[in-house]
């Protein structure tokens, strides 16, 4: 006979465990981008490596940068 505490201990180590595991692939999936929204709807997502992305992301710095003074 399973006593009813190891029962929720054992059930709550599951979701822990699945909450951990969902973290570590969130986290190896991010990548900083630079996400520009155009009239009409339509968006494009820019990574780091190119050269609009360079852009966008020197650009935020020094906005952010001037914002703080």
């Amino acid at each position: 006979m399973v006593k009813a505490h190891r029962l929720l201990i054992d059930r709550f180590s599951g979701y822990a465990d699945e909450a951990g595991a969902y973290l570590r692939r969130r986290r190896v999936t991010r990548r900083p981008f630079a996400r520009v929204h155009y009239a009409g709807g339509r968006s494009a997502a820019h990574g780091p490596d190119s050269e609009a992305g360079r852009a966008l992301f020197r650009a935020a710095a020094s906005t952010i940068e001037v914002a703080g003074d």
